[in-house]
């Protein structure tokens, strides 16, 4: 008989609190792990799981800091100008650094697209 991985806990909500279907979904998570290198070629069934949840943390992590730039411009609407802020003002997102830009002046943040990457430009 099958023992339980380590991450068991995962598939029945015990890391997230809440049973159910994942709220990213895994299919998606799974394409874009075997998309990231020509050497990963097999994913078990767990590691799309530990990457959902870790993404959830991230964003969560990244809301918080970004609503707390919200609070300090006293508004109630949190922008992408408060996620750019947030991503600048925190060493721990520094890998994201390159996606926040300064370069037209106009003001406003626009968001350019391309077939991988989201970046934000000022």
């Amino acid at each position: 008989m099958r023992q339980a991985g380590i991450y068991s806990g995962i598939l029945s909500g015990g890391i997230s609190g809440g049973p159910g279907p994942h709220s990213l979904p895994l299919a998606r998570i799974k394409k874009i792990m075997k998309r990231s290198g020509e050497d990963v070629k097999m994913i078990s069934g767990e590691a799309p799981i530990v990457f959902s949840k870790a993404c959830e943390l991230f964003i969560e992590e990244l809301t918080v800091r970004a609503w707390m730039v919200t609070l300090q411009g006293k508004r109630r609407t949190l922008h992408k100008e408060d996620v750019m802020a947030a991503v600048s003002a925190t060493d721990l997102f520094d890998f994201l650094v390159d996606l926040v830009s300064v370069s037209n002046g106009n003001g406003h943040a626009n968001v350019v697209a391309n077939s991988h990457d989201m970046v934000f430009e000022r």
